[in-house]
């Protein structure tokens, strides 16, 4: 196996209910001590759930940073990892991949409450209010110039982003990252469980006797690195990680697949691409959740994949850690590591003797670990993560040097199918989408199936099936795993989020709506896709600023060249109601009329494109990340960061900067050039995400345009918090 295919764990950090360090973390729930207690930063009086497992340190004591508590307990547990790791932070070109849920749910809670109590919201939390603060937050703490990304798929976000900077690192993008998850505890978290009756009266004891699941917060970071470089500074690792796995239910937004079929997809995709049998796993740390359907469908999965193995332990951290949405599966991410090096399993408390007969009956050939820790030798350890919108996720890690498969593919990438559902203008300060009837007729989207979706969701199903009408593809059994989808989003379902706040706010905790809860979440946009139109294969959002919809293109040529898929759907989205409106403009960022839209581009393999003799309208030749930390209030150009994201996808392309033909942008300040310079938003407005994926669908116009005599074009956006991102086309 060639080393660059290596990537270790050298740091741990870790901040969470039952302590603030890995160390006392560890050394408690190896103990069976829980740190659930009843909740304090959340008004549950008139609730009938008052339990959670709650950080006790406060936002003051994390960090004197102004930032989200989100943002702070990352900022903690990183710093952590990097002490742990001895890797000295000042070494740039360091990546920052994180994981979140909820965001800046904490922030978003205090805007509101002061500006219900007529104090007037501040302008400061504003920024602080996005799930795309948090990465660009870290790296601008720490100074770090490697690629940042923030995954935002619920609570498998935390093993995705794990999964995601070892694929960077193989790819030769990197040879360090961080990578993990963060979410506070919220009240809108806790009232959007509370309504959906999902939360236990009591602490959760997952596979057991639980109703429901108990909320926690907190932050799992790892030290990622290539192993060529580990080895060269002498570091110490833990082990290493091998594949992973990511896939969709499209079965329903909040309830998993009865049968499983979504989550052994995600762990056969992991035990696969880690060349592994089933029956070498020695311990998963499972999601475990403690409500029924979840721990059913799961307990389901294992005996069904691992009925042969007889020597795998499971248990559920979350009895102890509660569940921390986001940063659960980055937690238990640093608990596998440490079961590896420590030949020792954690428990899953709760048992009482009755529920231990109860086990016995039911457990079959798979120790559930009940109540208390033991030891064993563990080679490798398995930690899956399910999620909102249907999303699954698995990951593995090893003490042994092991051979795994290079399934990536050398083959091009074409554009063939594109769909840019953009505004009209409405005034000085709006362009918006008239959506209508006829738009969801046209695809077959019922009235009681779009109804129950928020605009954001609405924009991005629409945009992804014109998409996939436009590319001629029908998702049917022979392509439903060989299709995935990245979502790039500024803002996602911010709206929704607000609406759900302010009535929490209001009306109290106990008065959430079941019914736009799940479109709180970021990833539901993706996950109503997934459903709708039946793909089942990777499934990604990333919120990182405008530029996220560029991002997500050379996210999805990734996973396309990493053998993972045939066909990806790469999009930006953004919406634009009074809510954003009002955020705008009292943050002061209406330069231009905000705008909003849903671009989606259907990225496909040159070997699937020509199986079915697909239209190219252009092919995607080399694409770039750049990141220059600033503030996430700061959205100066870095001329410097410009010339380097332009010359990293042009050395991706094998082309020079001269052969350019023109430039696509977003924003015409982002580059001065004399070549044909196209500025997107002069007709979209500021539709921050949709424009940003714009530039990539106009360029392939362009140079699927005969009249036109251009051969290479380039797109360019930047987002706040400094990151940058490229994308060189080829005419087809």
């Amino acid at each position: 196996m060639a080393d660059k295919k290596r990537c270790v764990v050298t740091g741990l950090g870790l901040i969470c209910g039952v302590g603030d360090n890995v160390k006392d973390c560890w050394d408690a729930v190896t103990l069976g001590h829980s740190g659930i207690d009843e909740v304090k930063s959340v008004d549950t009086s008139n609730c009938y759930a008052h339990k959670g497992a709650e950080v006790d340190k406060a936002s003051s004591e994390l960090s004197p940073e102004n930032y989200d508590r989100s943002s702070l307990l990352c900022i903690h547990a990183a710093n952590e990892a990097f002490e742990d790791a001895n890797i000295d932070a000042s070494e740039k070109n360091i990546g920052v991949i994180l994981g979140s849920c909820v965001g800046g749910a904490a922030s978003i809670d205090k805007y509101y409450t002061d500006e219900i109590k007529g104090d007037g919201g501040k302008k400061e939390d504003i920024f602080k209010m996005g799930a795309s603060a948090i990465a660009n937050n870290v790296s601008a703490h720490f100074g770090l110039e490697g690629i940042t990304a923030n995954i935002v798929n619920a609570c498998a976000a935390g093993t995705m982003s794990i999964g995601y900077a070892c694929d960077l690192i193989r790819e030769g993008k990197g040879d360090v990252f961080i990578a993990g998850g963060s979410d506070s505890f919220s009240s809108l978290a806790f009232s959007g469980f509370h309504a959906l009756h999902a939360l236990d009266k009591n602490a959760c004891s997952p596979f057991n006797h639980s109703t429901g699941i108990t909320l926690g917060e907190g932050s799992g970071i790892l030290v990622i690195e290539s192993y060529e470089h580990a080895v060269e500074r002498g570091a110490k690792i833990y082990c290493e990680i091998l594949g992973s796995g990511v896939s969709s239910d499209a079965y329903h937004i909040t309830a998993p697949r009865p049968d499983g079929e979504g989550q052994m997809s995600a762990i056969r995709r992991a035990v696969e691409s880690s060349a592994l049998s089933f029956d070498d796993i020695d311990y998963i740390n499972a999601h475990g959740t403690g409500t029924a359907k979840n721990d059913e469908a799961e307990f389901l999965s294992l005996h069904t994949l691992f009925d042969g193995n007889n020597h795998l332990s499971v248990s559920s951290t979350k009895s102890m850690t509660g569940h921390c949405l986001g940063a659960a599966g980055s937690i238990e991410a640093v608990f596998s590591v440490k079961a590896i090096k420590e030949n020792l399993v954690p428990p899953t408390i709760g048992y009482s003797d009755e529920d231990l007969k109860v086990l016995s009956e039911k457990a079959g050939n798979i120790d559930f670990i009940p109540n208390k820790s033991h030891t064993k030798d563990v080679h490798y350890a398995m930690s899956n993560s399910f999620a909102f919108g249907g999303n699954n996720a698995s990951i593995i890690f090893s003490d042994n040097e092991h051979d795994i498969p290079d399934n990536s593919k050398n083959e091009k990438i074409y554009i063939t199918g594109i769909s840019k559902l953009t505004g009209t203008r409405t005034d000085e300060h709006s362009l918006n989408c008239n959506l209508t009837s006829e738009d969801y007729d046209k695809h077959g989207i019922k009235v009681a199936f779009y109804r129950k979706l928020d605009r954001f969701s609405q924009l991005q199903l629409l945009s992804g099936m014109d998409a996939l009408a436009d590319a001629n593809i029908k998702i049917d059994k022979d392509n439903e795993y060989k299709t995935g989808i990245v979502i790039g989003t500024a803002d996602g379902p911010m709206t929704e989020i607000v609406d759900f706040q302010k009535k929490a706010i209001t009306r109290g905790t106990e008065k959430g709506s079941a019914f736009s809860f799940p479109n709180t979440v970021y990833n539901a946009a993706g996950g109503y896709l997934s459903i709708f139109s039946g793909i089942k294969g990777y499934n990604a959002t990333v919120a990182n600023g405008n530029q996220a919809g560029l991002q997500s293109i050379c996210y999805a040529a990734d996973i396309l060249a990493d053998g993972n898929e045939s066909v990806m759907l790469a999009a930006g989205t953004d919406e634009n109601t009074k809510t954003n409106l009002e955020l705008y403009t009292k943050a002061e960022l209406l330069e231009k009329p905000l705008g909003e839209g849903s671009v989606t581009l259907v990225l496909e393999t040159e070997k699937s494109a020509n199986g079915r003799n697909a239209r190219k309208y252009a092919e995607i030749k080399g694409y770039a990340q750049a990141h220059r930390p600033v503030s996430y209030d700061n959205s100066e150009v870095d001329s410097k960061a410009v010339v380097e994201v332009i010359e990293k996808a042009c050395v991706n392309a094998g082309i020079e900067a001269d052969n350019i033909d023109f430039v696509c942008c977003d924003d015409r300040k982002i580059i001065k050039t004399l070549m044909p310079c196209y500025d997107v938003s002069q007709e979209i407005g500021n539709a921050r995400a949709a424009a940003s994926a714009m530039t990539a669908a106009y360029a392939a116009e362009l140079l699927s345009d005969s009249e036109k005599n251009y051969e290479y074009g380039l797109a360019l956006s930047m987002g706040a918090g400094g990151t940058y991102s490229a994308v060189i086309l080829k005419k087809a």
